[in-house]
């Protein structure tokens, strides 16, 4: 870590003084204030080279300005989380690397964004998309996702984030029964990613102590889902014991545990249904201990308003 960026995280950690936990937006708003565009691979392929650039510098510059317009938003409403879109930069990862030159030419640009959300205390992270399966048997689904996850970083370190779990790239574990092969890939990912990793429990293939087992061999923060967790035990209430255990395990794995984030999501039409609902009307008791939680919710910023107005209050009376 340079010298910069190990300020620039000590400012935020300074920032960061306060019993109360820091509720996240993820991503858009369900009103207008928070937009991107974005533009099909298809579409994209249509085009002569000219119009690649001319289209996707046009997009990138949207989507900046929009970017900042997300911090602007939350500096507004007192978010200090904020999950960036993994398609803010769409086809950046072309083999053109037409998106990736412009993002290059842009970096005087993308790192003033960055440090306006580190001045600002608003931690930025980032949840890459469902094809990243670094356990896969594939290698082409390998090389794939180790790809899309330098593309990332490589926005992030464009950013001027700092390479450490403060500007997290989450991902869930992939295929089922694959820890010793994930652990190996781990191992050899580029610093750049590594350093950034952080790996969440699922419904399906890696309960909580499944993911648990590897970020503790692979030495990488664990992000706790506790809807995740609920769904895969067939549980009936989030104080089941076993979510307190598991939320407490995962801060282990942080080197930093003020820095640990969870997330938390409510079934749509009944508590273990893995749709997300429009609100959370329920919350485990010992999320009260969480320093971040993304909110994942559909109605996005209605939805953290709504937790402040009696969640947040319970708290401040315990």
């Amino acid at each position: 870590m340079t010298t910069i960026e190990y300020q620039n995280l000590t400012n935020l950690e300074d920032l960061h003084k306060t019993s109360q936990p820091e509720l996240g937006l993820v991503c858009i708003t369900v009103g207008q204030q928070v937009r991107f565009r974005t533009m099909t691979r298809t579409r994209y392929l249509k085009l002569d080279l000219e119009q690649r650039e001319s289209v996707l510098r046009e997009l990138y510059l949207h989507n900046l300005q929009r970017l900042n317009d997300a911090l602007s938003f939350c500096q507004q409403h007192q978010i200090r989380l904020y999950r960036m879109s993994s398609a803010l930069f769409p086809l950046s990862d072309m083999e053109d690397e037409i998106g990736a030159n412009i993002l290059e030419e842009m970096n005087a640009d993308l790192g003033k964004i960055g440090q306006r959300s580190q001045s600002l205390g608003i931690r930025i992270v980032l949840h890459p998309d469902q094809f990243v399966v670094l356990s896969s048997d594939s290698s082409e689904v390998l090389k794939t996702s180790i790809k899309i996850l330098e593309r990332q970083a490589r926005t992030f370190d464009l950013l001027g984030l700092p390479r450490s779990p403060w500007s997290l790239m989450n991902i869930h574990g992939g295929k089922s029964q694959r820890t010793a092969q994930l652990v190996k890939v781990i191992a050899d990912l580029p610093e750049a990613i590594k350093s950034r990793l952080t790996f969440e429990n699922d419904e399906y293939a890696y309960s909580g102590s499944e993911i648990l087992a590897v970020c503790q061999q692979a030495g990488v923060p664990m992000v706790f889902d506790a809807h995740h967790h609920i769904c895969h035990e067939n549980l009936d209430s989030y104080d089941d014991t076993s979510v307190a255990e598991m939320f407490y395990a995962a801060r282990e794995t942080w080197k930093h545990p003020d820095w640990q984030l969870v997330h938390i999501s409510n079934g749509e039409t009944a508590f273990r249904d893995r749709k997300h609902s429009d609100m959370i009307t329920a919350m485990p008791s010992v999320y009260y201990q969480a320093p971040w939680i993304e909110v994942e919710a559909k109605r996005k910023e209605e939805a953290i308003a709504h937790l402040r107005s009696w969640w947040l209050i319970e708290n401040n009376h315990k």
